[in-house]
């Protein structure tokens, strides 16, 4: 029975068939679940915060930049502070970022006012990419027959941590207050900091390079490999796609011919359990079929199931809620097959780059979702919903031309 190397006395030891040991995927699943939950927990507590410290007119209408200051701090920190897993040891890193993100949920939690609050929500963001240190260290555990499935169960755990996140927050906020929300999550960090220390092998630097250079590593990477500019390029247009929808959500259920409230369209999220429950069988699709296959069944699927929302203008208001869930359930469950089978890829290309490789992926990503948000809301605002599907299914058909371009 082979071991990986740990800090500790008695090493984790690898299955007798050399995978990964459960105990060992479920800590990290729930390493990543916790740290990405960290960005969403102050969306659906928007108005009690801005009731209880937003003070002035302008206090309230900096409340509304809490989410944004959270989304900033990861995209930099994914940019800026991932590609660190491939120069020190990973453990560090994320014993690390736990430490800052429970230090920073503790202060969002004590914010006497909105400027602490959106300091912290910076931090927040920054320290909150654990979450993207902790899926290349799955990778690199796991052998390479079945790096997609333990990359898929991994990812279940992200998944689900941005499917509840926004359910338990509200729940929290609207009983006990949302300084127990943001403390909760803190205690939460603060135990993960310590199972992670207890379970967690070091895991060894691939490179020497200065930091400088990791950084300028970054566009030569994306020059070098082809495979990672086709698999950043497909997973950046299915999340136009993605964005879109849920940013217009909201906005479009509210109008005719629904008059349906914030809570509706957050019942749409729910849609979200399919893409977690999905992602370790579509790494272990990626593992079997190969990884190529599976991103065009999910950029297929995403296209398919946007272009049968063009069908809504001609049956009832019943029947098209029950249209918009339907394809929601099809482009999620879409999205998070090719994401793995994507990650598979990338993972793949150059093991001494992974976390590198994993910047960049979700950099193009996140590029991806800001675009698409902003067109979705401007192509609802001018020419209506179907506009915004139009858009998705058409970023959709771009995605699958480039997975099936040869």
């Amino acid at each position: 029975m082979s071991t990986i190397p740990s800090t500790h006395a008695a090493p984790i030891a690898l299955t007798p068939s050399g995978n990964v040991p459960l105990p060992m995927v479920l800590l990290l699943a729930t390493g990543t679940g916790l740290g990405v939950a960290s960005l969403y927990y102050s969306q659906p507590m928007l108005g009690v915060l801005g009731a209880e410290i937003g003070g002035s007119a302008s206090g309230g209408q900096a409340i509304g930049f809490v989410p944004t200051m959270t989304q900033l701090g990861y995209a930099l920190g994914i940019l800026f502070l991932a590609p660190l897993g491939d120069r020190y040891d990973r453990r560090r890193i994320i014993l690390a970022k736990a430490a800052v993100l429970c230090a920073a949920l503790l202060l969002a939690g004590a914010s006497p006012s909105v400027g602490v609050l959106l300091v912290a929500s910076l931090a927040i963001g920054l320290a909150a990419t654990m979450a993207q240190d902790i899926v290349p260290a799955a990778a690199t555990l796991a052998p390479d027959a079945h790096r997609g499935k333990v990359v898929g169960s991994v990812m279940t755990g992200l998944l689900l941590g941005i499917l509840l996140s926004r359910v338990v927050s509200g729940f929290v906020a609207e009983h006990f207050g949302w300084r127990t929300m943001f403390i909760a999550a803190a205690a939460a960090i603060a135990l993960l900091g310590v199972a992670l220390w207890r379970g967690l092998p070091r895991l060894k630097p691939t490179t020497h390079l200065a930091y400088r250079a990791l950084l300028g590593s970054l566009g030569k990477l994306w020059l070098k490999h082809g495979a990672l500019r086709r698999a950043a390029l497909a997973q950046g247009l299915l999340s136009v796609g993605f964005s879109a929808f849920w940013s217009t959500l909201a906005v479009m259920l509210h109008g005719e011919p629904f008059h349906l409230g914030s809570s509706a369209a957050g019942a749409f999220g729910l849609a979200g359990a399919a893409g977690a429950l999905a992602a370790p069988i579509a790494g272990r699709m990626a593992d079997r079929r190969g990884p190529e296959l599976v991103t065009r069944v999910g950029a297929a699927l995403v296209l398919v199931s946007f272009a049968v929302m063009g069908l809504m203008p001609f049956v009832a208001p019943q029947a098209q809620l029950g249209l918009l869930v339907a394809s929601a359930v099809g482009f999620d469950l879409g999205i998070q097959v090719a994401l793995i089978a994507h990650q598979t890829i990338v993972y793949g290309i150059d093991p001494g780059a992974r976390s590198r490789l994993n910047a960049v992926l979700f950099t193009t990503v996140f590029i991806g979702m800001a675009t698409g948000s902003a067109l979705g809301s401007v192509a609802l605002a001018h020419w209506g919903w179907m506009a915004v599907t139009a858009l998705s299914a058409g970023a959709a058909a771009l995605a699958l031309a480039v997975r099936l371009w040869r």
